[in-house]
């Protein structure tokens, strides 16, 4: 993959049961989800758009590797080896790898110094994951991403030592603090940092889904077992997100538009 250092570039499930996953976010997201051609993937499921990008895995990890239950963020590095020697100088911590996925390519999941765990990977392919894309009309992409954690500050030192990531900007949010936006400049700005001491959110990455009509989307949602955490809520641009959990409690975002009535 040649995406710079820091680009969301994968989003993996590990849940309990991944069939049923399959059939919740293929309706909700509008994914076609596929086992990977891949024998040795074991089975392993594949999200694509609905024109074809593959986005993110679902999978039940085995026993020997238990993994970190709900959705995992992967961020691409040019090298895994030192981002993951990176992580550990800056008071983070090495949970799994670096290894290989067959045809894949290395990664490593590792834990920021705030205890929030993501994955870092370096891609075989000589052509740069899709899986994020911040245009409208890339529906079933990843738009956006967030941390929550109980340090924003430490945050922001750790990730910006790491990425490059700077606060580009904030928004207030009264006594639960600021809502405080991650990029590089002008050109790459994937997400945003908050506190989860002062909103309750869990400490972890979440990140957010492009779907064509977002109150359809919820109404799906909410059709095949899952739960609204928070939203609609209208965002700068014209759409609007909200969060969710599946039928087995896993978070995820969604930004869309509402559909005139």
């Amino acid at each position: 993959m040649t995406n710079s250092s820091g680009t969301p570039v994968w989003f993996e499930l590990g849940t309990p049961d991944a069939e049923a996953a399959r059939g919740f976010y293929a309706a909700v997201a509008g994914w076609t989800i596929a086992p990977s051609p891949m024998a040795e993937h074991g089975g392993y499921l594949i999200a694509a758009t609905p024109a074809g990008e593959r986005v993110g895995g679902i999978m039940t990890p085995p026993p020997e590797a238990p993994g970190v239950p709900g959705w995992m963020v992967y961020f691409g590095v040019d090298d895994v080896d030192a981002a993951a020697a990176r992580v550990v100088d800056l008071g983070g911590a090495l949970a799994f790898g670096p290894m290989d996925i067959p045809h894949v390519g290395r990664f490593a999941v590792v834990r920021d110094p705030q205890g929030v765990t993501f994955t870092i990977m370096r891609g075989d392919s000589a052509e740069p994951s899709r899986a994020f894309v911040q245009m409208a009309e890339a529906k079933g992409h990843g738009v956006w991403i967030e941390l929550a954690t109980p340090d924003p500050d430490a945050a922001f030192a750790f990730y910006g030592a790491l990425f490059g990531f700077e606060k580009v900007g904030a928004m207030p949010m009264g006594d639960m603090g600021e809502y405080a936006f991650i990029g590089r400049g002008e050109a790459f700005r994937p997400g945003a940092v908050m506190s989860s001491a002062t909103t309750g959110a869990p400490a972890r990455w979440n990140w957010y889904v492009n779907v064509p009509d977002i109150d359809a989307a919820i109404a799906t949602a909410k059709e095949r077992g899952g739960t609204l955490i928070q939203g609609p809520d209208p965002i700068p641009g014209g759409d609007y997100s909200a969060n969710l959990a599946d039928p087995q409690g896993h978070q995820i975002g969604l930004v869309g538009p509402r559909k005139e009535k």
